[in-house]
């Protein structure tokens, strides 16, 4: 009884093939869904840091107030309401929403 082999070759460039479609996967994903939210987060940090006393915003919890202390600790003062403040941190400040609300005002501004 012989046995015989078979040896399967593959065809020449294959593999290069295959780091190619594999390297353009990469570059897709990375230019799809890391690039745009690296620049989100940049964005945000950079928001974050422009807080003014003064600024009105919207925390990610869809609280409305208005800056009164930019704290050292990367807390902040927020007046709810006349005399009222809460120290929340800079993170839970939306950008979305607070941007939301800028343009809502100047839209209200341009009307009058």
């Amino acid at each position: 009884m012989s046995h015989s082999v078979i040896l399967l070759q593959s065809a020449p460039g294959g593999g290069t093939l295959q780091f190619v479609l594999l390297g353009g996967m990469i570059l897709v994903f990375w230019l799809f869904m890391i690039r745009p939210q690296a620049k989100k987060a940049k964005l945000a940090k950079q928001f974050q840091e422009n807080m003014q006393k003064g600024d009105k915003i919207v925390t990610i919890a869809g609280i409305h107030g208005t800056v009164n202390k930019v704290n050292e600790d990367g807390t902040l003062m927020l007046e709810t309401s006349p005399g009222s403040y809460m120290k929340i941190e800079k993170s839970a400040i939306s950008i979305d929403w607070t941007n939301n609300l800028k343009k809502a005002a100047a839209a209200t501004t341009d009307k009058k």
